[in-house]
Parts: structure tokens; sequence; C-alpha cells
């Protein structure tokens, strides 16, 4: 009896602190998100809703938060008039989701609207559950340019249970990946090129032709990228004529899905509004938040004045007046404070991201980028892996070398002879550098290259060079010819 009487308290307190969350801290993960141009248009779109807000001079403003408590409260602040006598008072917006009207949504990154939130549009349209769409943005996370998931399903779940705290099956990775599999552009989302072109005639209308491209691709998909004709020919029992009206069709198709919408750093960085920008002079790394035309915020002043004449007064008029007052007021105070906390958080995550990628924030190399995965940063700064998550999500840098988004930081590392850890990125520069150097005639092959990754130092499989070659779009030995 005793246990049971001790196993139901610990439960108790497990829910308290599963549901501990305050509405405050609920407002900071939701800002943090927020990109810069999405920001801008929440604060002015706070400053309309809620009359006790108003944008402060050029000077220092009345309601500074230095420091704050695990509450998200500043250390010693006290309400002016009291908390809330009820649910029914405490601000709609402690208490709704971000709404972000059609305007916002296309107003992403300036004038375009990035192929990643174009996903997280579709995503949030879906009938999923919390834990669904979680996992579903970590997979449009994970896609390369073209749209393309090269991760297996078993990595991606490791990586929800230790960054995202989501302990979440295979079966339900793939079941969100193959709703995703059926958003726009068709082809999203596939694991592989077979899978790419499969997912786009299952998209058309079940014709007679239809049917033998998609035989075809089934069952004669290595024949297919080696251009072996004949081969199909005689596996299928069709003629010569049959599988050129079928690969007529097939080369049609769209390989590259992600690439076609035009979200490749390179074709996306002018249309991009940067949420930092880091200036170096020589030694001397300079980190700022592009938060120009974000309004700097107080509390009205005329507010509290009507708080304090209201408060004093005891007929039950001036009372209402007084409790609607106190609601504007303190939710101008921590709409304030989530905008101070979402700054020093940013702030913070950047900071730790340039310490760590010192040499390539001095230098601009590519190849002296050092491994770097979220629970890094987050250890740095002492905060959640939950938040660096949402500090750095869509985020963007403008740096001496160009604008970056922070994800680009990131990478898995390998082991060189030494033993120390060098970024994936690094790997990635030295197969490309082989291929370009290779002789046309007599490409190198994925154990050729490994035993040139081999001679510097690297020692990687064959299989994860054959990986490697594919995120970087290197056709095999034989279609390099």
């Amino acid at each position: 009896m005793e246990n049971k009487s001790a196993q139901i308290q610990i439960q108790g307190q497990q829910m308290l602190q599963t549901q501990g969350l305050s509405p405050l801290q609920v407002l900071v993960a939701r800002l943090l998100q927020l990109t810069t141009v999405e920001m801008e248009e929440r604060v002015r779109g706070e400053v309309i809703d809620n009359p006790a807000l108003e944008e402060a001079p050029d000077v220092e403003p009345i309601d500074t938060v230095p420091d704050y408590d695990e509450g998200g409260r500043e250390s010693g602040e006290e309400l002016i008039a009291g908390d809330y006598s009820s649910e029914d008072d405490i601000p709609d917006y402690k208490l709704n989701g971000l709404a972000q009207s059609a305007e916002q949504q296309a107003f992403a990154y300036a004038s375009v609207q990035s192929f990643y939130d174009y996903l997280l549009e579709q995503l949030r349209e879906q009938p999923l559950t919390e834990e669904q769409v979680t996992v579903g943005e970590y997979l449009i996370g994970s896609l390369d340019e073209d749209g393309i998931l090269h991760k297996p399903l078993i990595a991606i779940a490791d990586e929800l249970a230790i960054y995202h705290g989501v302990d979440v099956d295979v079966s339900n990775v793939e079941q969100v990946l193959e709703a995703i599999q059926q958003f726009d552009p068709a082809g999203i989302g596939a694991r592989s090129l077979q899978e790419c072109l499969l997912i786009q005639l299952q998209r058309k209308e079940a014709t007679p032709a239809v049917t033998r491209q998609m035989t075809l691709l089934e069952q004669c998909f290595e024949e297919f990228t080696r251009k072996r004709w004949d081969k199909i020919e005689q596996k299928l029992g069709w003629s010569a004529d049959e599988v050129a009206e079928v690969i007529a069709e097939l080369v049609k198709l769209n390989p590259r899905p992600g690439a076609a919408f035009g979200d490749t750093m390179e074709k996306s960085t002018g249309h991009i509004v940067p949420d930092f920008i880091v200036e170096t002079f020589d030694d001397d790394i300079i980190l700022s938040l592009n938060n120009q035309n974000i309004p700097r915020l107080n509390v009205s002043n005329e507010f509290l004045v009507m708080l304090n004449e209201q408060a004093a007064s005891s007929n039950a008029d001036s009372r209402n007046a007084a409790q609607f007052l106190r609601q504007k007021i303190d939710s101008a105070r921590d709409f304030i404070q989530a905008i101070q906390q979402r700054e020093h958080t940013l702030m913070t995550t950047m900071q730790a991201i340039i310490d760590m990628q010192r040499p390539f924030f001095l230098e601009g190399d590519e190849s002296l980028l050092r491994p770097l995965i979220l629970k890094d940063v987050a250890e740095r700064v002492g905060l959640d892996v939950s938040t660096i998550s949402r500090a750095t999500a869509s985020k963007y840098v403008q740096t001496s070398f160009g604008i970056f988004p922070l994800r680009y930081f990131f990478s898995d590392g390998v082991a060189n002879n030494q033993g120390e850890e060098v970024s994936v990125k690094e790997v990635h520069n030295i197969i490309k550098e082989l291929v370009d150097s290779e002789d046309k005639a007599n490409p190198l092959t994925d154990e050729q290259l490994m035993n040139a990754l081999k001679e510097r130092g690297f020692h990687i499989a064959r299989r994860t060079i054959a990986k490697y070659r594919e995120q970087l779009h290197i056709p095999t030995a034989r279609m390099r010819r």
C-alpha cells in the first residue's frame, strides 16, 4: 500500500513538471523561432492589438529586464496591481497560438518564400498530432537542396530522441514521411532517385503508358541509370521502339524537385534578410543582431496612470476598468520581456557558434569548419537543445564571405589518423577535388576514392564514400566517362 502511494506521488510530481511551462515561457519559445522579418511583423501586430504598448523613442526603454529567473520573469519583479483573478482574464495572446496571416507567410525572407517554409506551410495544413508535426519539421529540415532525404529513418528517429526528446518509432517517422511525399512539388521527401521518379508517376492518371513507365523504373532502374537499353529490352521483352518511347517520357520527370523551386543558397541569398551580422577586423569578430527595423517598445505611461486612478476607486465599474487595464499592462510587460529574452538567447547562441567555428569566420575557408551538433552549442551556453534548435531554425548570418544559414555550421565529424575530428564538409571538398582532377577517360571508382582519402589520413568505408558522392551529386565512375 505504501509503495502504491509513493508511486502515485511520483507520477503526480512528473505530471507537474511536464505541465510547468508558464505562458511567458511558451511565448518566448514561439518568438525565438521567428525570423527577423517575421518578428518585425509580430511586434507591429502586437502594438496594434495592445494599446498599452507603444513604440519607444530612441532612448533607453522604460521597462528593461536585465536578469531572468527560470520562469522567465525579472528577478524581484512585482506586478503593480496583483495577478489575474481567473483564466478568463489572461490576455488572449498567452493562450492562443501564433496565427500567421497570409500576408505574413508570403512575406518570409523579404519578397521570396523559402523552399523550407513552403513545405512547413503544407505540413501545418495536415491533420497531424503535435508529435507528428515535430517529426515532420525535422524531416523537412533534413532534406537536401534537391528535396531528397539521404538520412536513414533510424538515424532520424535517433536524432529526434537525442536532440528533441521525442521518442518515436521508425514506423511512425515513415508514416509522416509518406505524408510529406504528397506535398508539392511532386517527388519531395523521396529517399532515392528511383523513389523520387515513382512518386511523380503516382501523381499521374493510371494510363497504360504510365504503368509501363513505373514497370521500367521498378524492375530495371539500374539499367535505366546506366543507359543499358538493350538490357531493358531483354528483361522486359519490349522492342527497341517501346523502350525508347517509355524512356522519352521518363526523362521529362524532375530528378531534383527541390532545386526546381530555386531555394539553393546561391540562388536565394539575394532575397534573404539576415538575422545576424558578423564583421571581421583582423582577429576581432563583431556580432550584432539585424533588428534595426524591429520597433523598441515601452509600456504606455498613460495606461499606468489610468490604472492607478481606477485601482484607487472602490466602485464596481472602476474595478472592472482596473482589471482590463491590468491585463493590457501585464501583457505588454510580458511581451517586452519575451523580446528581450529572445534577443539574449539569439546572441548567446550565435556567439557560441562563432567561438566554436572561429577559424572559419576569420578565413572563410569551409575546410576549417569543425564538427558541430546542436548539443555542443546547448552545453556551451547552458540551454536546452530544443531552445538551440528554435534559435537556429530558418536563421541566416551575413559574414564577410557571404550569407549562410546557421545550419551550414553544423555537421557530423570524421576522424583522421591523428584522432582529430574534422567536418564532413572537408571530406566532401576532398572528394570533389579528386573527381575534378581525375582522368576523364578513366574516372575514379568509389574504392579508388576511398584509397585516396586513406592516403590523406581518412579511413572511411567505401559505402560511406558512395553516400558522400551522392550528396555531392557526382555520378558513378561509369556514368562519368
